[in-house]
């Protein structure tokens, strides 16, 4: 089959420029100012005025089966993920059972690609069962083709068992991917420690729960090698530490969600579980911190750690909700319509970190990019007209999202993963 998109707005070396893209096999086959006629495609997607990207790349969603499918499945966070422009994502192993033997994630990777809408790499643990200090067959759960090991959700407590994930990963050059969290001193808080907390009387969690695992972590990673990977990278003290250790050589890299870029705990200004999130929001001065540390690149990429629960669940009290946001389907448009319309980013700086920073650090050598001979993964954004966030719109099942209500630009017009339609409006 022949398709063919016609006028779309490419930025091509930073410049946007009116082109045709033509899609023939699932691969992109032709890149310009293409002749429809003598073209002579089965489909035609008129895209004028139109921005057309390099299909988004997500390295951090929950997608709850087995396990937890009041919550998520893995077609409806897929087809979430389509809606919000994402063709790649990278699922984490926090399902019950955990894929950490080979049988578990050769099944996983069979139902992902079964039952996804969009590409699905999976995640597997670092230790049994996502917890403890027993490590995982590394070298197996690469050979059954296993994307990087974390154990999200968790931190990795004991600082011996890190260093021997981390040599096992290094010999495989394979990722160490950390939900930095030392428990000692988290003491059951459910947002960030500070004014806010302290103000509606909830207990707070403090940044340096987050900052000591990653000092400690860095050490490791220079010890050994690894190429180790903090998610959602949440306070202006963990950018010092990454800052250090990348100018010192170390091989780390970090992310940084959309959340954590737009809100901060100056903005929990009741007993709201919509705001409680893993890390939780930080103060303003994080929130300036994080947006100078993907300026400055000590942050590589943004990641959406689309966490979806049950509507009961996030209608209790902050004490008692679980953690989490969804963001698969509200994080281009937040983040185009809160940072690159005002001119804080550009729009080949968001692209560059929602697509091709994250494929560029993980190897993904098919995606995040639009070039000649790659695969047809790619997104189509309104950037011009402005809708309401609704969740009557969203394919998640999730609807926890602080976002709802929101007025954004860059809805998702159409959607092709391997050429073929994912999502279309």
């Amino acid at each position: 089959m022949k398709r063919l998109l016609k006028n779309g707005q490419l930025l091509i070396d930073g410049q946007i420029k009116t082109q045709d893209i033509l899609i023939e096999n699932d691969k992109i086959a032709a890149i310009g100012k293409l002749d429809g006629a003598q073209v002579n495609a089965d489909d035609v997607f008129d895209a004028a005025g139109l921005f057309v990207s390099p299909g988004l790349v997500d390295v951090h969603v929950h997608y709850r089966e087995p396990g937890q499918t009041d919550k998520e499945t893995i077609k409806t966070g897929s087809l979430a993920a389509a809606h919000g422009g994402f063709t790649t994502v990278a699922a984490m192993p926090n399902v019950i059972p955990t894929p950490d033997t080979p049988e578990r994630i050769t099944a996983q990777i069979a139902k992902n690609k079964k039952d996804g809408a969009v590409h699905i790499v999976q995640y597997a643990t670092i230790t049994t069962d996502r917890g403890g200090d027993e490590l995982v067959d590394f070298k197996a759960l690469k050979a059954a083709g296993a994307f990087a090991f974390s154990n999200d959700g968790n931190g990795v407590q004991t600082s011996e068992t890190m260093y021997e994930a981390m040599k096992q990963a290094a010999g495989l050059d394979m990722a160490v991917v950390a939900h930095a969290e030392d428990d000692s001193l988290t003491h059951g808080g459910v947002m960030h420690e500070g004014a806010a907390s302290r103000e509606l009387g909830l207990p707070g969690i403090p940044s340096v729960s987050e900052t000591a695992q990653v000092a400690r972590d860095v050490v490791l990673a220079q010890a050994t090698g690894a190429h180790y990977h903090v998610c959602h990278v949440s306070s202006a003290a963990t950018i010092q530490v990454v800052r250090a250790a990348k100018q010192a050589g170390v091989n780390v890299t970090a992310e940084v969600s959309p959340h954590h870029l737009l809100l901060s705990d100056d903005q929990i200004t009741t007993d709201n579980a919509m705001l409680k999130m893993n890390p939780p929001l930080g103060s303003e001065n994080d929130r300036q911190a994080l947006i100078q540390g993907l300026l400055d690149g000590t942050i590589d990429m943004i990641a959406t750690d689309h966490a979806p629960h049950t509507d009961a669940e996030k209608a209790q009290s902050m004490l008692k909700s679980p953690f989490g946001i969804t963001g698969s389907e509200t994080a281009f448009q937040e983040l185009y319509t809160k940072f690159v319309k005002p001119g804080t980013f550009s729009l080949a700086q968001l692209i560059n970190w929602m697509a091709v920073q994250p494929a560029k650090v993980f190897g993904l050598d098919n995606a995040g990019s639009l070039s000649v001979g790659q695969p047809a993964d790619l997104a189509v954004f309104d950037l011009t007209t402005p809708y309401e966030i609704k969740t009557d719109d969203f394919l998640s099942m999730g609807h926890n999202s602080p976002f709802v209500g929101d007025t954004v630009y860059g809805g998702t017009q159409l959607t092709l993963v391997d050429g073929q339609v994912a999502y279309k409006r």
